[in-house]
């Protein structure tokens, strides 16, 4: 394990028994620990298939939290009703720090993911503590945060007819919103506050109502909660670019040079997770940012939201 720039996190739980009964037992502990770490390890315990791993997410006895209902993004491949892989991008590319759908009105408030089979190489997540981004970014640059505070942020996302599994937001217009015709699709868009334009390749150009940049936590704490490190560093394919996607949410941009700073943050507060067989992983969305670094080989992690 390579030490946290963060003490304590993540919080690692070693066992070598079931990894379902554990949660059962342990719940209230484990969900007191996630409020303090923001992501817990599970090493050690008997999680061989995603048949476990699917029964341990049961355990713990929270809603679900679909993936074909959600508003992601990414291309993901349903194993289960709960379980699904993390996102086909392909391996050559870096999926960068993120909170899971916070560029969308609905968004989970924790996430699971399982390690069936380690990479060769590479291939480890990197996790952020964004409430401490935040604090330190407040220092560094005050009037930005003010801005993300007051004004939040607007995302527009080009979405493909058909899905697109090359890109790490291929997913299209018709998986994310559930639909098969544009009208059903202006529906569903219109009842969740975007704009909208048609493209004339059967793309789907979608803009999202103000969403938050900063998330209160409770307690006084809040979480540089957005989508914005993701986008300023990975939205460059053909589709997405982040100087025309992001903007503050009274349409004035947000440019590389505004973001510099929680960029470098986010570096010297990551901890890169080198993933070993069986290992399960537990996510606060609200305070924890993830990501994926590119890998060589075969690489199989899962993944499940809690509503």
């Amino acid at each position: 394990m390579v030490d946290s720039p963060v003490d304590g996190f993540p919080h690692i739980v070693a066992g070598d028994g079931d990894l379902a009964d554990y949660l059962v037992s342990h719940k209230p502990v484990i969900d007191t620990q996630l409020a303090a770490s923001g992501a817990m390890l599970f090493r050690g315990f008997d999680v061989p298939s995603v048949g476990e791993f699917d029964a341990a997410v049961s355990a713990y006895g929270e809603p679900n939290f679909p993936y074909k209902e959600s508003l992601s993004n990414a291309v993901r491949v349903n194993l289960t009703e709960r379980v699904f892989t993390a996102n086909e991008a392909p391996p050559t590319t870096s999926i960068h720090l993120h909170h899971e759908m916070a560029q969308t009105p609905i968004y989970p408030s924790k996430l699971f993911f399982y390690c069936e089979i380690a990479p060769d190489k590479g291939g480890a997540t990197p996790l952020c503590r964004s409430d401490i981004l935040l604090t330190e970014l407040a220092k560094a640059e005050p009037g930005l945060v003010n801005a993300f505070e007051m004004l939040g942020v607007k995302y527009t996302n080009v979405m493909p007819g058909a899905d697109d599994a090359g890109s790490g937001q291929g997913r299209s217009w018709r998986s994310t919103l559930g639909v098969e015709d544009r009208a059903r699709a202006e529906e569903r868009l219109s009842a969740l506050g975007y704009s909208w334009a048609w493209d004339s390749d059967d793309t789907l150009r979608a803009t999202t109502p103000v969403l938050p940049a900063v998330r209160a936590l409770g307690g006084g704490r809040k979480s540089f909660f957005n989508q914005l490190i993701a986008a300023f560093r990975g939205w460059s394919d053909s589709r997405n670019d982040p100087s025309k996607s992001v903007t503050f949410g009274d349409g004035m941009p947000i440019t590389g040079t505004d973001m510099d700073t929680a960029i470098a943050l986010s570096d010297a507060l990551s901890y890169d997770h080198q993933w070993q067989a069986g290992d399960v992983v537990l996510v606060d969305n609200f305070t924890v940012m993830h990501g994926r670094k590119p890998f060589e080989g075969k690489r199989k992690v899962l993944a499940s939201l809690i509503q």
